[in-house]
């Protein structure tokens, strides 16, 4: 059942919104939190792969067909743009990049996403304002990056290690914005969730091997990993994956894509907070000028792409990662 706007309770809508802004926001310091005694690639290759596990037999017992080969390619692709590189760099920037800045860098997946649309096949005519927002927030990503340093970073982290992890989450947001767009045509399983759970079984297994092939598994010793860390795994699994993914694709299929990729703006804010009250995370001048100026950038760019009775602009799908 798809409700249309006007069918969906205010209750479910705020339910819904407040799992999108409020979960997707705090996955951030969550993955902090997890390779502190958890292997990056080991953590989220678990967290997708056991996610992509439940949703997927949750959608065969719904009646859901066994996938062609060629849909199970597809979700490979898309697994790896998308959940090993936008989800796996960000897990491996996590131990040298704080929460809030890597939030802030993710933001700019709207920016990358109309790059993409201008130059790839698509060939889109991006608006003015698109062009606008698009330097305006590339600007405030350079000057995220070239401020980065020791004194930003996550303890003990020299300040190359800081500035190579904000490129690094730099090339994550890339890898996101490439695999939305190769989604468009992309003949992934139906329904979408079912895409989705084989979208993130398909990354979650290859950032396992990735683990694996890296020395991970001779670096984890379970009696090891912390509560904390722990949690935070179960945490990424069943609220980051699983409730607010599915809170995102409801919120497609129920209110305008505009109003649904308000995450955008919110999820900063969120993961900047969160780190400061729990993880002591420095929020410096240059940090707040970013967050202005890549904000900026979003907004410019999301009304660039709002219709004017003209066709609606593909969905640009959330990310998984989170």
């Amino acid at each position: 059942m798809n409700p249309s706007p006007h069918t969906a309770s205010p209750k479910a809508l705020l339910l819904a919104f407040a799992a999108v802004y409020l979960v997707w926001g705090s996955t951030y310091l969550a993955i902090r939190f997890g390779v502190e005694t958890i292997p990056p690639f080991l953590l989220g290759g678990t967290r997708f792969l056991a996610a992509g596990v439940i949703l997927a037999v949750v959608s065969r017992r719904r009646g859901a067909p066994v996938p062609k080969p060629s849909e199970w390619r597809a979700a490979t692709i898309s697994g790896v743009f998308m959940v090993v590189g936008g989800n796996g760099l960000v897990c491996w920037a996590a131990q040298y990049v704080p929460s809030g800045l890597t939030a802030l860098l993710v933001a700019t997946v709207p920016l990358w996403l109309v790059a993409i649309a201008r130059v790839g096949p698509d060939r889109e005519t991006a608006s003015p304002m698109e062009v606008a927002g698009l330097v305006l927030g590339l600007g405030g990503v350079a000057l995220l990056v070239g401020t980065s340093g020791a004194e930003v970073g996550i303890r003990g982290a020299s300040a190359n290690q800081v500035a190579a992890g904000a490129l690094v989450v730099v090339g994550a947001s890339l890898c996101w914005a490439i695999g939305s767009m190769y989604n468009r045509r992309a003949a992934l399983p139906q329904p979408p969730l079912y895409g989705t759970a084989l979208t993130m079984a398909a990354g979650g297994l290859i950032l396992v091997l990735i683990g694996l092939a890296a020395g991970e598994f001779g670096r984890l010793s379970l009696g090891d990993v912390s509560l904390r860390s722990w949690l935070s795994l179960a945490y990424l699994t069943a609220m980051g994956s699983i409730v607010a993914f599915s809170a995102y694709m409801w919120l497609l299929r129920t209110v305008r894509p505009a109003a649904a990729g308000t995450y955008a703006y919110v999820n900063p804010v969120v993961a900047l907070l969160l780190g400061w009250w729990l993880a002591d995370e420095a929020f410096t001048l240059p940090m707040l000028a970013g967050t202005v100026i890549i904000v900026a950038g979003v907004v410019l760019v999301q009304r660039g792409r709002a219709p004017k009775g003209g066709p609606r602009p593909a969905t640009v799908r959330a990310p998984a990662s989170r």
